[in-house]
């Protein structure tokens, strides 16, 4: 029997040469961390299907902050609980209200922290819906006069970037032109560019009360059996003004976000969703998974298929072990 005539295991054999041709790295300047604000003081209330996650008040918040900010996290995510909601989601631009609040007391407290804020309405509508409903169906025009007010709130509030994530046609160049109208021709937009009407958003819509009344977000939020449409998406956004464009989910997507890295010459976010941190969770509480260990290779996955950056609930937890430097 002849000897293989090139033998791969070699880089393999030592820690430190695996590490030396690793070709992805994950990082902790990769990851954004997402974080649920909302009114009160003093409080702290657990998601019950995502563990380890909570919604804050703003003085809650900005405690929790401190030990993001020192891991070296970049940026944060803030996704907004409010104090009232009605048919309109007024309380979505309520200069008021938990994300505008939470925007100013981060920048005052963590001015280098980078600050992105949700720019939709489903957790501010009575109905549950991401714009303005119009005999059932909403009114995609209408709803984008809403948006673009939203995201001057925001800016006003000290907001570093916005990420619209409503799926509305049209919505990346209102916010834009919006944004540049009123002076902040400087604040970047991560467009929610491919974001598929997904199964895994479930826990997110316990911590967010976002879930719809009636029907469902699929005349707005793309088809997950698409992938040449996500293209499409994409680069509709890209030509209305998306500085950074988004795929969500991540884990069942990886094929799409490789496909947006490859056919445009922009940065890529993925979001670790809240199903897929719920069912890391629920495995490794059973013993089923090392957590650790399944947790970097998700991350690894995102980063192969080309994902620049990396919304993900244990942001928290990955820092740490990066900045333990444990294999």
């Amino acid at each position: 029997m002849g000897f293989p005539e090139y033998r791969m295991r070699r880089l393999r054999r030592k820690q430190g040469i695996r590490h030396m041709v690793r070709e992805n790295q994950i990082q902790v300047t990769d990851l954004i961390y997402p974080i649920f604000v909302t009114t009160g003081e003093n409080y702290e209330n657990p998601v019950p299907s995502m563990p380890g996650v909570y919604q804050y008040s703003v003085d809650m918040a900005i405690k929790h902050l401190e030990k993001v900010y020192s891991l070296g996290i970049p940026a944060v995510m803030l996704f907004g609980v409010p104090g009232y909601k009605d048919e309109r989601g007024s309380s979505a631009k309520d200069p008021n209200e938990a994300i505008q609040r939470a925007c100013s007391e981060t920048k005052k407290h963590f001015p280098d922290l980078i600050v992105i804020t949700d720019v939709c309405m489903c957790g501010f509508t009575n109905h549950g819906h991401c714009g303005i409903l119009k005999d059932g169906d909403i009114d995609n025009d209408l709803t984008l006069k809403e948006l673009t007010e939203i995201a001057i709130s925001h800016s006003k509030a000290g907001a570093d970037m916005l990420a619209p994530s409503n799926m509305m046609d049209g919505y990346v160049k209102a916010i834009r032109q919006g944004l540049d109208k009123h002076g902040y021709e400087n604040i970047p937009i991560m467009a929610y560019s491919a974001k598929f009407a997904s199964n895994f958003y479930g826990p997110f819509r316990d911590a967010a009360y976002s879930s719809p009344s009636q029907g469902d977000r699929k005349t707005y939020q793309m088809d997950s059996a698409n992938g040449k449409e996500a293209i499409r998406e994409v680069e509709l956004d890209i030509n209305e003004g998306a500085d950074i464009v988004m795929v969500k989910p991540g884990l069942s997507y990886l094929d799409v976000i490789k496909d947006v890295k490859q056919s445009f010459r922009h940065p890529v976010a993925a979001y670790n969703v809240s199903g897929e941190y719920a069912m890391i969770k629920a495995a490794t509480e059973k013993g089923w998974l090392d957590e650790k260990q399944i947790v970097m290779e998700v991350m690894t996955s995102y980063k192969r298929a080309g994902a620049d950056m990396i919304l993900t609930y244990f942001a928290i937890d990955i820092a740490r072990w990066l900045n333990n430097k444990e294999e």
